[in-house]
């Protein structure tokens, strides 16, 4: 007994031992077993190259005749042989060509640039290396056949299939003996007999005398085995056409036809480029929409569409013609045919400015246009081109005759695939690129409107009816304004460095606290001032560079919460607007103690880095990377903090200002959700719609076009641009469409640098007053980086800010409730703009020459003169 219950206290102890044994190799049993299926993972998945798409060219089977489409106002006629067409105006019989018009007989033109010029469509692609290559459709596809059109209706659909290959019909070269019996048996009695007639049949035992059996094997491997039929060299065209109808109509597809093509080794499947694009053209009334769906672009994974161009020489005109071309600089600007400004660059710029998702080594300048239209004008017809969809992707470009052609051209280019380069070192011996992996599901739509006018002003009343069409009328109602709107901008504190027990601490530095601003509003609407709109800038999270807007807490110094609502009181009174400016799409100085981490809440490049920028030098244009770096905002944390701004300017009623939207977009390559341009521009947009329909008062700097119809009033708007050498006339396009509708101001006056030639632009472009104000003065800013602001000392500009608002209030402030009506480029110095009730407004901007004007009356050298209606 005892020894039995001796052994089973020993086998206790063993089971016990190998249970601990056991244990002991569970985990490292699960780490390997986790290793291995990572393993498994990688070489299946991971490793695996995708599988590269496949592209079927196209090919046109028409008869070549001309295809007719029309509606009541226009007729567009195309050669199907080239797919170039013609739009022509029934009203006038204008008639507008989509290429360059005798472009292949161009004597100035290379032939690189003569396909171009007789193409509706460039294409510029890209390889992993960066570099990039631009096929045309005239000479990529028109030329090899590889093409085709279908007509649905009003709508004409060009099926480009670009690349340096020829025409292909799907029928096979090749095809084993047992396959041709199975296709054959699919067709009629009289298919079978014409396929039949041009395929021969090869059996290695059964040659004629005149085959080559080495040749032959050497070409078609597979006769070593099986008997075959090849395509007869001899064969034509037509058959051919005829062939792929039956073998299509048998089920016969593109890619059997690839499986076949290999049995050839004289008919391998090429690896050269070739991209598919669609091109949709519809009459609309008196408007030619012009659409390409994302989803139509078809090519193979190793090369990258980079950029569209969708009709880069439409309505072309070439030395002798007279006209001009309207491009977005600024309010706008006109381009003269035949300038002869040929030593100077060509106009280009990027339609809502640059997208800050894509970095940049340096910066010599930044292009802008805030809004997506340009145009030509010429024969007394003209055609406004206005970007509908896609427009974010968009750049401008314009020339004059005589650089690269005889042609004057504007156009857009649209860059659907951002990229970036991988900073790699001296691991390679060349670039290394990250391109955009898929496009977005978008089109790219342009309308062109066709109008029986050169006038601009025409041009621009048309573009008024596009917005009030595309936004509702509902969001344009003429204003009620007897004074000129006037934008205070308050500068409420930055920050400085200062020295706390001997260490440099960065501390907020107070500029202006609520009561000091609601003493000048008080102190201007007493002597006079009317209309004001009070941005408050730098008053939460740190000052003028601004923390993350998760939390808004106001600068300590400023009044608190109490002074914040005793300043929207002393507002009312005024009948001012108050509105509180915010940074929404960028976070500067901000640490997890606000809520920030970088890692988790900024905006991805394409190569996963986080958005991190910087300031760029002025004498070098590099990029200052010993500068203070802010990060670009995550989108939904960005539309987050927008909506943290609305809402704490909702509670203490008042209106809200927003820094950054309305000005600038930027794309969005986080990990997890990734952001189109275009998909930020539609989430703004639906932002300010539901707090303009909420009744919320907003305000944006700039004013890029699709803000325009939700916002109550545009700062900073850049009326004359950059003033680059090719222009020939700086015109207020832009402002003829929305005057009387949103109120607008320039750069603020006291700071923009020069104060006159700033408030003469203010005059032509009908254009309110701005100024920016802060009580301290300008020796404060002392050894800080906020050297913009040396000019706003409130006492040093006060008698001058109401003698400047008096006189323009006084003469121009009944025509803000109205809209401009004409505009006039009298000579290189003088413009006159009028308004709906005859008020006529002279400005001259010249330094020395004074002008007689048509009522008698002297404009004197940088003055304006405003003739009222007797």
């Amino acid at each position: 007994m005892s020894s039995k219950k001796k052994l089973t206290e020993t086998q206790v102890e063993r089971r016990n031992s190998m249970i601990e044994t056991a244990k002991s190799f569970i985990f490292p049993a699960i780490l390997a077993a986790i290793i291995g299926v990572a393993v498994i993972f990688i070489m299946n998945y991971v490793n695996v190259e995708p599988e590269d798409a496949i592209v079927q060219p196209y090919a046109y089977a028409g008869d070549g005749e001309p295809i007719v489409i029309e509606n009541e106002d226009l007729i567009l006629t195309m050669d199907s042989t080239t797919t170039e067409f013609t739009i022509t105006q029934k009203s006038t019989g204008k008639v507008w060509h989509s290429t360059a018009e005798d472009a292949a007989s161009d004597a100035a033109a290379l032939s690189s640039e003569k396909g171009k010029l007789q193409s509706n469509l460039l294409l510029t692609f890209a390889v992993e290396t960066g570099l990039k290559t631009t096929y045309d459709t005239f000479s990529y596809s028109i030329a090899n056949g590889i093409y085709d059109i279908v007509v649905e209706g009003n709508t004409i659909k060009l099926l480009y299939s670009l690349g340096n290959i020829e025409k292909e019909y799907v029928i096979p070269p090749v095809m084993l003996e047992e396959d041709m019996n199975n296709w054959k048996e699919q067709m009629s009695a009289e298919a079978r007999q014409i396929v039949s007639e041009y395929y021969k049949k090869y059996d290695i035992n059964n040659l004629g005398k005149k085959d080559n059996k080495e040749e032959l094997r050497e070409k078609y491997p597979a006769l070593e085995t099986s008997v075959i039929y090849v395509l007869r060299d001899t064969t034509k065209e037509q058959l051919k056409k005829t062939m792929e109808t039956y073998f299509a109509d048998a089920g016969y597809t593109y890619e059997k036809y690839l499986e076949d093509k290999e049995l050839d080794n004289a008919e391998k499947t090429s690896d050269k480029p070739i991209f598919n694009v669609e091109m949709d053209l519809t009459l609309s009334g008196n408007d030619l929409l012009v659409e390409i769906p994302f989803s139509s672009i078809e090519h193979k994974n190793v090369y990258y569409v980079y950029s569209v161009t969708p009709l880069p020489y439409f309505g072309a005109s070439t030395y002798g013609a007279e006209g001009y071309m309207l491009v977005p600089e600024g309010g706008g600007a006109i381009i003269n045919y035949n300038n002869g400004k040929n030593s100077q660059n060509n106009y280009f710029a990027n339609v809502y400015g640059w997208d800050y998702d894509i970095s940049r080594a340096d910066v010599v300048h930044n292009t802008r246009a805030y809004f997506s239209v340009f145009g030509q004008a010429t024969e007394g017809s003209s055609y406004l081109c206005l970007m509908e969809e896609g427009s974010s992707y968009a750049s401008i470009t314009a020339d004059i005759s005589g650089r690269l052609h005889s042609y004057n051209y504007v156009n857009a280019e649209y860059t659907v695939s951002a990229r970036e380069k991988y900073d790699i070192g001296d691991m390679a011996n060349s670039d290394v690129y990250v391109y955009r992996e898929e496009l977005p599901d978008e089109v790219i739509v342009q309308r062109y409107r066709f109008l029986n006018t050169m006038d601009y002003v025409s041009m621009a009343k048309s573009y008024q009816s596009y917005l009030f069409d595309t936004y509702g009328e509902q969001y344009f109602t003429l204003n009620d304004d007897t004074a000129v709107p006037t934008n205070i901008e308050v500068v409420g504190a930055v920050d400085k460095v200062k020295q706390i027990v001997g260490v440099p601490v960065s501390r907020p530095l107070e500029l202006t606290n609520f009561k000091e601003a609601g003493d000048m509003i008080t102190e201007l609407t007493n002597n006079g001032v009317r209309n004001m709109s009070v941005k408050y800038t730098g008053w939460c999270n740190g000052g003028v560079s601004q923390k993350l807007l998760k939390n808004i807490s106001i600068v300590n110094g400023l009044g608190g919460a109490s002074g914040l609502k005793k300043l929207q009181a002393t507002a009312a009174s005024n009948n001012a607007d108050l509105y509180l400016n915010g940074i929404t799409q960028y976070e500067h100085k901000s640490t997890i103690f606000n809520g920030f981490l970088s890692y988790r809440d900024a905006a991805r490049f394409l190569t996963r880095e986080r958005a991190e920028l910087h300031q760029y030098s002025h004498v070098t244009y590099a990029m200052r990377e010993s500068s203070e770096p802010y990060y670009l905002l995550h989108t939904e944390l960005a539309i987050k903090c927008a909506e943290n701004l609305i809402k704490y300017a909702n509670k203490n009623n008042v209106g809200v200002s927003f820094d950054d939207i309305g000005m600038d977009l930027s794309s969005d390559f986080y990990r997890k959700k990734t952001y189109s341009r275009e998909d930020v521009k539609k989430l703004q947009m639906d932002l300010l719609k539901k707090n303009a329909d909420a009744g919320t008062n907003m305000m944006v700097n700039m004013g890029n076009d699709y803000t325009i119809a939700y916002v109550d009033f545009v700062a900073d708007m850049d009326l004359k641009g950059s003033g680059y050498t090719i222009l020939d006339a700086e015109i207020p396009f832009y402002q003829l469409a929305i005057h009387g509708y949103v109120n607008y101001t320039g750069e603020s006056i006291n700071v923009c640098g020069n104060d006159v030639d700033e408030l003469l632009a203010c005059v032509e472009y009908g254009a309110g007053l701005s100024f920016t104000l802060m009580k301290e003065s300008s020796f404060t800013l002392q050894k800080t980086l906020y050297t913009q602001y040396y000019g706003a000392d409130y006492d040093g500009w006060k008698d001058r800010l109401v003698e400047m608002y008096t006189r323009y209030n006084s003469e121009l402030g009944n025509t803000f409730n109205q809209e401009m009506v004409k505009h006039e480029v009298i000579n290189e110095y003088v413009r006159c703009t009028t308004y709906a009730d005859g008020t006529r407004v002279y400005v001259n901007y010249s330094f020395t020459e004074d002008y007689a004007d048509r009522e008698g009356g002297i404009v004197k050298a940088r003055d304006y003169k405003v003739e009222h209606t007797k």
